[in-house]
């Protein structure tokens, strides 16, 4: 087994790992870095529960290896919030009750905030579109959109 040194900033601090060479970006980030708000669903890039932003780029990282991660900046759920407040996607969730097993919870607002960074006004239909690589087995997706469109407004200044 041929470990490698990775040099990366992490939710906005520099990181520094050694990761198994076969090791995927989520192993790594769970069983090395002991992150463990990115979830593992499928294991093969179907249902989006382990969305990390890879350089800003909403990500599988089931389909990463951990020694890709070189020289690149990762966000997980981990970084979404800000010292200790909570971002507007994450705020938006609780109050339109847009979860209830969290599995899939923290892939969908890393790639929901993707979303809002590259289109802040987006339209419901682009929200579904941007969100259609994450898979809900409990909520169904209407509590989910509309807490999504509300942080969209949030962060807009807007009364959602």
């Amino acid at each position: 087994m041929s470990k490698q040194h990775i040099t990366t900033t992490l939710n906005g601090e520099p990181t520094e790992f050694l990761c198994d060479t076969r090791q995927t970006l989520l192993d790594t980030l769970r069983n090395e870095l002991r992150l463990t708000g990115t979830k593992e669903g499928c294991a093969t890039g179907d249902c989006g529960a382990c969305t990390v932003l890879l350089d800003g780029k909403a990500t599988c990282s089931c389909l990463v290896l951990g020694v890709e991660a070189e020289g690149k900046d990762i966000q997980t759920i981990e970084g979404v919030a800000h010292e200790g407040e909570l971002h507007p996607l994450q705020t938006a969730f609780l109050n339109n009750a847009a979860l209830q097993c969290g599995v899939c919870t923290p892939g969908i607002i890393v790639a929901a905030k993707a979303l809002l960074e590259t289109h802040p006004n987006p339209t419901e239909k682009e929200v579904r579109y941007w969100l259609s690589g994450n898979l809900c087995r409990c909520t169904g997706y209407d509590k989910i959109i509309h807490a999504v469109m509300d942080a969209a407004s949030a962060m807009r200044g807007e009364q959602p």
